[in-house]
């Protein structure tokens, strides 16, 4: 993994973390509370209440930046409602960091939050660099003695940092890549701004198997392990070595635009005949990669597994029955349909499926068993065994054998099933050509790595499937959202309800040809509201 720097510093990491180990454990209480930092103590004078005045907002201010710019990471700290989790930050800003000649600029205040420039040099081994950004923070009343303090985040000190992360400069142990797609294209976050963190991951895993050397940078070393760290200046460039991915560079510029539409969402498209991705794109604020790593319910877009479960298995077929009435009930727990759904007691399993209908999959949990939907799942789809090796970390989804309600929930995608839209895509690529092709990112040559496998569908359920999929995309639920599409279609809509949210997670998949697509938009609604715009976006570019 790439670490950020060598032996040499990572030395003085380690007695950042002992330096401050003592006084973090002397302010415990105010790091649990978030009331004060050192001087918490006002003796005599009155403990104040409310929100800051502007007068108390300016010297707080004044006396956090000065102790900042001189280097004092326990004076600055102690300005904070958060001392030692300020003062490990602060304390690898000017140590690991080498972060110096640090000029802070306050901006106009709104209220209690106060916009700032940092201007600063950095400086190892002889090199230097200089170093702006922008930040903000907010002053706040202690909780114990009502003293203005700085609320900490760890945005204050650089907006990309987050909990547990600190400062760190020195040779890279990983060289720089340089990413492209699978026609040569360059790869940029600056161009491709979903592509940020896995481009760090891709560095961080093949950046001494491309070909290039190091170079010195100032990084963010990430609390995790397994987080690739992240590279905010380059002081002296290393030789980038080359990583061809699988990516298609129109593909992720759809992907890239489609999700920017909806908040909290993610797409993942595949090549179904290899398994190759095509595109990955998430529009987060928490930057985290849900594409691959997003562990929800998939809502109705499991009902493929769940057919294919019931075809194989013998319980029916895309022309046998599958009624879907008003509600149906297992285990004392009622399942409903969508609202406006009408009842059809004469349904067949494909009008069950196109309908999206709940009470028609819920109705065979008595015949279904426990382990039914987990065997499907694991032998035909290569779900669950967590054995797949895309390049970087990916989830490989999850259906539990679960008893109780829950075996009827999973046959709808609620209960204890989890996917992430690469699992979902995976599903679909498998669903239209029967066989199982491990997702990938970059070439298996590149480290030999193993590939997942599975024994895939038989020709006449993938045969019913798509055709299933296809009306579902013409006449069905999805038929709105893949209207004008040309070529072989399919696609499975689905939403799924989630505790403490007022609207329930959308989720979409579909493929086009040789692409297939899933998305998944958290408080996003009904499949068709958030997640199917972006999927028929990334379907019309193509691959």
């Amino acid at each position: 993994m790439r670490k950020g720097v060598k032996a040499t510093v990572i030395g003085s990491v380690f007695a950042v973390m002992v330096g401050g180990a003592g006084y973090g454990a002397f302010n415990v209480v105010s790091a649990l509370d978030g009331s004060d930092g050192i001087g918490g103590v006002s003796g005599s004078t009155a403990k104040k209440t409310g929100p800051p005045s502007s007068s108390e907002v300016e010297e707080t201010t004044k006396k956090f930046f000065a102790a900042w710019e001189g280097g004092e990471s326990v004076t600055a700290a102690s300005y904070t409602n958060n001392d030692a989790a300020a003062d490990l930050v602060l304390e690898s800003y000017s140590g690991a960091g080498h972060i110096t000649k640090v000029k802070i600029t306050p901006g106009t205040a709104t209220g209690a939050t106060v916009p700032f420039t940092v201007k600063a040099t950095v400086s190892y081994d002889g090199k230097s660099k200089p170093l702006s950004y922008q930040s903000q923070l907010t002053v706040v009343r202690g909780k114990t003695t009502g003293r203005a303090l700085v609320d900490w985040q760890p945005t204050v000190v650089h907006p990309e940092l987050k909990t547990g992360d600190t400062f760190v400069t020195g040779e890279s142990a990983s060289p720089a890549i340089e990413a492209v797609d699978r026609n040569g294209t360059v790869l940029t976050k600056e161009k491709y701004p979903s592509l940020g963190p896995i481009l760090d991951e891709l560095r961080d895993k093949y950046g001494d198997k491309a070909g290039g050397t190091p170079g010195i940078e100032l990084s963010i070393k990430h609390e995790a392990a397994d987080s690739a760290d992240t590279t905010l200046l380059t002081l002296e460039k290393g030789k980038a070595g080359k990583v061809r991915t699988t990516l298609n560079a129109t593909a992720q510029a759809a992907a890239e635009k489609a999700v920017t539409k909806y908040s909290e969402s993610s797409i993942v498209a595949l090549q179904p005949s290899t398994g190759q991705v095509l595109a990955i794109a998430n529009n987060r604020n928490d930057g985290f990669n849900a594409a691959f790593l997003g562990q929800l319910a998939p809502g109705s877009t499991m009902k493929i597994i769940s057919a294919a479960t019931l075809i194989d298995t013998g319980l029916t077929s895309m022309n046998g029955s599958a009624p879907c009435p008003p509600t149906a009930t297992w285990q004392s727990q009622t399942f409903h349909n969508l609202t406006g759904l009408s009842p059809d007691e004469g349904a067949s399993l494909s009008d069950s499926f196109a309908r999206s209908c709940n009470t028609a999959f819920v109705k065979f949990a008595d015949d279904v068993k426990v382990d039914s939907l987990t065997t499907e799942a694991q032998d035909r789809f290569g779900l669950g065994r967590d054995n797949w090796k895309t390049g970087i970390p990916s989830f490989d989804g999850s259906v539990p054998a679960s008893g109780g309600p829950d075996t009827a929930a999973n046959l709808i995608g609620q209960g204890q099933v989890q996917m992430s839209p690469l699992n979902m895509a995976s599903v679909t690529a498998t669903a239209k050509t029967g066989t199982f092709r491990q997702p990938i990112l970059v070439a298996q040559s590149l480290d030999g790595r193993p590939l997942a496998t599975a024994k895939g569908l038989s020709a006449s359920t993938s045969a019913q499937l798509r055709a299933m999929m296809n009306r579902t995309a013409t006449s069905g639920t999805a038929a709105g959202i893949m209207s004008g599409l040309g070529g072989s279609i399919g696609a499975k809509t689905g939403s799924a309800e989630v505790d403490g949210q007022s609207k329930s997670n959308s989720w979409f998949t579909g493929y086009r040809n040789d692409v297939a697509a899933a998305a998944m938009t958290q408080d996003g609604g009904h499949g068709i509201d958030a997640a199917g715009p972006i999927v028929r976006a990334v379907l019309a570019a193509g691959g």
